[in-house]
């Protein structure tokens, strides 16, 4: 399955990545502004850009191929598409007990606390693009969103 893959050597750490993946999942996706300066709660960004010295990255969710959080949930509300591969939280079912983010061996999920207090990850932009934000907005091309041929595994 296609993945996003981040390439340090690229990477300036700017954080368009972040705020790009605020908007694509904003009440305003094609408003930057109005993402901003509108919405209250605001969402959380669904990938973090890890800094330190000169090396910075963009981290979000792997997908992985046995992805433990989606065996860990408590409610279902994780889930792996069996067709596609992502792994997604149906914030509706989703009850905040955290066990998704204590079992993800890449600290790729967040806690939401702003609402109902629901984990956030990433989702790949499914439904929203067919490029995931992130990718599509990195200027300088640190992030791509490809197939390769080695599996992510958990931990």
């Amino acid at each position: 399955m296609k993945r996003v893959y981040a390439r340090e050597e690229y990477c300036v750490g700017c954080r368009l990545c972040e705020i790009h993946c605020i908007v694509a999942h904003s009440n305003y996706p094609d408003n930057i502004v109005k993402a901003f300066k509108k919405q209250k709660p605001r969402p959380l960004p669904r990938v973090t850009v890890e800094e330190k010295g000169e090396v910075s990255f963009a981290l979000q969710c792997r997908h992985c191929e046995e992805a433990p959080c989606t065996k860990a949930c408590i409610t279902g509300a994780m889930q792996k598409d069996p067709v596609t591969g992502v792994v997604t939280n149906e914030e509706e079912r989703c009850v905040g007990c955290w066990t998704c983010i204590l079992v993800c061996p890449h600290g790729a999920i967040r806690r939401d606390e702003s609402g109902k207090k629901v984990a956030s990850k990433c989702d790949l932009c499914s439904g929203i693009d067919d490029l995931p934000a992130c990718v599509k907005n990195c200027p300088n091309e640190a992030l791509v969103y490809e197939e390769r041929e080695e599996q992510v595994k958990a931990g």
